[in-house]
C-alpha cells in the first residue's frame, strides 16, 4: 500500500524530532511505499538537510511552517464574505464556554433535592438525582458535540476557499478576523477568560492560528498528492495532523494519528510567549488553549485508530475527546542491540555508584536528586554519583546546569583520603561523548543504580535505555514511568528527597535484589520495548485500516464508462498493475509512479510556480 507520512519539524530532516523511529519504521516496512509530506519548524532545520532515505520512499513534500507569504490574492465580496462566515464560526467555537457536566449535574441535583426533601422519601431523592444527573450530562455531551461540529465545519469552509480561491494567508492576518475574534469573545456564554481579551491579545492569538492552519493553504491535496495514497499517518497531532485530515475530508483517504508526547499537553507545557518573543496574556494563552483543544478534539474524531505512546499519553486523548474502541497504545521502538554488551554481561560497575543519564533541565529536578544525594551520603559515605548529560538548548538550561554545580560545591565540598592527595567532588558532571563515558552504554555500565529523579516526564526513555542495560532504578512517579517499569523498579513521589534516598539506600546495601531487578527489568523492555514489536504492530494496524475503509476509487475507460473490477488486489504491491487503457476518474495514479525529484509544497495561487501547476524544486542539498 502507499502510506502518506505526515510530519511536523521532524522526518526526513536531520534535527528533526521523532525522526530515528519514523526512519526505523519506514526501512521496516520495505513492502509498503511512502510518500513524506514535512513541515519544517525554522530555516535552520531546513539548510541541515535530510537524512539519507530508503528507497521505499516515493516522494517527499516540504512546506516551512515558520513562514508564509501571501499570494496577493484578493477576495471579491462572495469570498470576503465567504471567509467572515468561517471564521466567525470557527471563533465562536473556540470561544464556546461549555458549562461542566459535574457543574450542570449538581444544580439539577440540588433543585431534585429541594423539591422533595420535604416529603422524607430517600428514594424519591434518589430516583430525582440520578434523574436530574443523566439529563445533564447528556444535554451537556449534545452541547459539546454541536460546538465540535461547528469547528470542524468551519475548518473545512476555510480549506474549501483556500482550495477554490487561494489567498487564505492573508485573510487569517485581516482585521476581519481580529473583528471576529473579538465579537466571539464578547458574545454571551464565551469563555470567562477570553472576555477580558484586548487588542493585543487579539491579534497575539489571530497570529498563532494562522501559523497553525497554514497547511491550510497548501497544494497537497490534489488527486495526484495526499488524494493517491491509501492511508495516512500524522506522526503527531496539531499542525502534523492537519494534512490529514484534509485528505479524508477531500478524498475519503483515512487517517492514523500517533502521538509519543501529546501536541495539546506540549502547547500547555510551553512557553508562554508570542511569535515576537513577548509574554501572551492569560487571555490570549486561554484562547489558544481552547484553540488547539478544539484542533485535538477534531483530529481525533476523524481518525480511524489512534496509536499513543503509553497509557499516560491515553489519559490525554481521552480527556480530549478521543473514542476509547479507537486507540491503540504502541509503545516506542529502540534499538536494544547497542546495550546488549551492557546488559547480557555480569554487572562491573561500582557497586557505590549512582548513576543519572538525561537531557539537563528544570523538569529534570536535580535539586531534589543532589539533595537526597546528601541523605545517601550520611548512610552510605561511600557513595558516588555521576550525573551524564547536556543542557537543554538556550539559556534556561545553561542556568539550570550553572545552579546545579554551585549548590554540588555547596553541599558537597572536596574530600580527600589524606593530606596530601588531591581532593575530589563526590558529584561530577560529564557528557557523552567525553574521556570518562565516550558511549551512552557506557554511561549506564558505569553504576550501580540508574535514577530518574523528574517532576514532569512523558515516555522516559533513559530508563527504558537502563533496563536494556539490565540495571535497578530508582525513580519517581510522573508521566509513564509506572506503566514502564512494571514492578522492575523502585518508584518514589516526585520531589521528594527523603523518599528517593531511602530508595537508593536500600538497593545499593543489596546487590542480590539489584541484580534480579536488573535482569527482569531487561526481560521487561526487550518484550515491549524493541523496534521490532513497533514495527509489526503498525504494520499490523496499517492492514486493519486498509481492510475497514479502503478508499473508493472508480476507473473508468477512454469513453468514460466505469470499469467494475479495474483495481485488482495487487495494486496494492508496488508496480505497475493497471491497464494503460484505464483512468482514474479523479485522475488518481496507481503506486509506483513518483517519478522525478522532491518537490516543496506552495500555497495555492501562488505566483512562484502553483499558476502553472510546475512543482517547486525542494532545494539544494535535499538528498
Amino acid at each position: 500500500m502507499r502510506i502518506g507520512l505526515l510530519t511536523e519539524g521532524g522526518y526526513p530532516y536531520v534535527s528533526g524530532d521523532a525522526r530515528l523511529w519514523c526512519d526505523r519504521l519506514v526501512r521496516g516496512l520495505g513492502q509498503h511505499e511512502f510518500d513524506i509530506y514535512a513541515l519544517s519548524r525554522s530555516e535552520q532545520q531546513e539548510d541541515e538537510g535530510w537524512i539519507e532515505l530508503p528507497p521505499q520512499v516515493s516522494r517527499v513534500r516540504t512546506a516551512p511552517l515558520w513562514t508564509a507569504e501571501d499570494d496577493g490574492v484578493g477576495y471579491g465580496r462572495r469570498a470576503r464574505r465567504r471567509f467572515a462566515e468561517c471564521y466567525e464560526e470557527l471563533a465562536a467555537a473556540v470561544c464556546a464556554g461549555e458549562a461542566p457536566v459535574g457543574s450542570a449535574a449538581f444544580e439539577g441535583s440540588a433543585g431534585a433535592v429541594g423539591a422533595v426533601g420535604s416529603v422524607g422519601s430517600g428514594g424519591a431523592v434518589g430516583s430525582a438525582v440520578a434523574a436530574g444527573s443523566a439529563e445533564a450530562a447528556g444535554a451537556a455531551g449534545g452541547a459539546s458535540a454541536a460546538v465540535a461540529d461547528r469547528f470542524g465545519s468551519a475548518l473545512y469552509g476555510l480549506a474549501e476557499l483556500a482550495r477554490d480561491e487561494g489567498g487564505l494567508v492573508g485573510a487569517l492576518r485581516s482585521e476581519t478576523a481580529v473583528r471576529a475574534l473579538e465579537r466571539a469573545c464578547r458574545a454571551p456564554g464565551a469563555l470567562r477568560a477570553a472576555r477580558g481579551a484586548r487588542v493585543p491579545d487579539l491579534l497575539t492569538v489571530a497570529a498563532q492560528v494562522e501559523r497553525t492552519l497554514r497547511p491550510l493553504s497548501l497544494d497537497w491535496y490534489e488527486d495526484d498528492g495526499l488524494g493517491s495514497v491509501d492511508l495516512c499517518h500524522a506522526t503527531s497531532g496539531g499542525a502534523a495532523a492537519l494534512p490529514g485530515l484534509l485528505a479524508r475530508h477531500f478524498s475519503g483517504v483515512p487517517l492514523l494519528i500517533t502521538e509519543y508526547g501529546v501536541q495539546l499537553r506540549a502547547h500547555y507545557l510551553g512557553a508562554r510567549e508570542d511569535l515576537e518573543g513577548r509574554a501572551a496574556s492569560s487571555s490570549a494563552r486561554a484562547l489558544l488553549a481552547a484553540f488547539h483543544g478544539r484542533l485535538a478534539a477534531e483530529a481525533y474524531r476523524q481518525a480511524e485508530i489512534i496509536t499513543p505512546g503509553n497509557t499516560h499519553a491515553r489519559r490525554w486523548q481521552e480527556r480530549c475527546g478521543a473514542d476509547r474502541a479507537r486507540i491503540r497504545t504502541v509503545y516506542p521502538g529502540m534499538e536494544a542491540s547497542r546495550f546488549s554488551d551492557v546488559g547480557e554481561s555480569a554487572e562491573a560497575a561500582d557497586a557505590d555508584t549512582l548513576v543519572w543519564v538525561g537531557r539537563i533541565e528544570p523538569a529534570k529536578d536535580l535539586i531534589s536528586l543532589l539533595h537526597a544525594f546528601a541523605e545517601i551520603r550520611k548512610d552510605e559515605p561511600k557513595t558516588r554519583l555521576r550525573i551524564v548529560g547536556a543542557p537543554a538548548e538556550g539559556l534556561e538550561g545553561a542556568t539550570y546546569l550553572a545552579h546545579c554545580k554551585a549548590l554540588a560545591a555547596q553541599l558537597f565540598p572536596d574530600e580527600a583520603d589524606g593530606v596530601h592527595t588531591v581532593g575530589d567532588n563526590p558529584v561530577s558532571f560529564e557528557e557523552i561523548g567525553g574521556p570518562e563515558v565516550p558511549t551512552l552504554p557506557e554511561a549506564y555500565e558505569a553504576g550501580a543504580v540508574v535514577v530518574l529523579s523528574s517532576v514532569v516526564e512523558g515516555f522516559p526513555i533513559s530508563l527504558v535505555e537502563a533496563m536494556f542495560c539490565g540495571r535497578a532504578t530508582v525513580s519517581t512517579d510522573v508521566g509513564a514511568v509506572v506503566e514502564v517499569i512494571g514492578g522492575t523498579g523502585l518508584v518514589v513521589p516526585p520531589r521528594n528527597p527523603r523518599a528517593l534516598a531511602e530508595a537508593c539506600v536500600s538497593l545499593l546495601r543489596d546487590p542480590e535484589r539489584r541484580a534480579r531487578l536488573g535482569a527482569a527489568a531487561r526481560a521487561r523492555a526487550l518484550e515491549l520495548f524493541t523496534v521490532e514489536q513497533n514495527i509489526t504492530a503498525f504494520h499490523g494496524i496499517y492492514l486493519e485500516i486498509l481492510s475497514r475503509c479502503p478508499v473508493r476509487r472508480v476507473l473508468v475507460d477512454a469513453s468514460g464508462e466505469p470499469l467494475p473490477f479495474a483495481i485488482p488486489a495487487e495494486i496494492h504491491v508496488p508496480g505497475r498493475w493497471a491497464d494503460s487503457g484505464t483512468r482514474l476518474v479523479a485522475g488518481r495514479p496507481g503506486p509506483g509512479w513518483a517519478a522525478g525529484p522532491p518537490v516543496r509544497g506552495v500555497p495555492l495561487g501562488s505566483a512562484s510556480g502553483a499558476a502553472s501547476g510546475e512543482p517547486v524544486p525542494a532545494g539544494e542539498g535535499a538528498w
